[in-house]
């Protein structure tokens, strides 16, 4: 038991290890895409204040107009999906370890089980031998 859960302890360890990097340049792409994001609805609202206000409307628009698309309109949505990436990271990151650390509790029990049944057997072999020589 101790082999298999030395082997099952350095998967999950080198699994942790591995993702890790994964998951912290995903966690920076993250950042930096809420960033635009955010900018992309400033910039939307902007343009829709300038457009009912005529008099500050710029006279130069260049770039793409990204105000039509849905998604960007809808921060709750985006920030919705930003809390749920977070949250998946952190599972990713510690379903090892929860792991980890329930093969080794439960090994613990195993073993705290096994010396509670050995003194009840004892207990009994000396009541039983007791009951012989009475």
């Amino acid at each position: 038991m101790k082999v298999k859960l030395l082997n099952v302890l350095t998967v999950c360890l080198v699994t942790l290890i591995v993702i890790s990097p994964a998951m912290v340049a995903l966690k920076v792409v993250w950042e930096k895409h809420g960033e635009l994001v955010k900018a992309q609805n400033l910039t939307c609202e902007v343009n829709n204040i300038n457009k009912v206000n005529q008099a500050l409307e710029p006279v130069v628009t260049a770039g793409v107009n990204n105000c039509d698309r849905q998604i960007v309109n809808q921060p709750p949505t985006t920030d919705f999906v930003y809390k749920l990436a977070i949250i998946l990271q952190w599972f990713i990151l510690l379903t090892p370890v929860c792991i980890g650390l329930g093969i080794l509790v439960y090994d613990r029990y195993l073993v705290h089980r096994a010396a509670v049944f050995q003194e009840q057997v004892e207990m009994l072999e000396r009541l039983w031998q007791q009951s012989i020589e009475q």
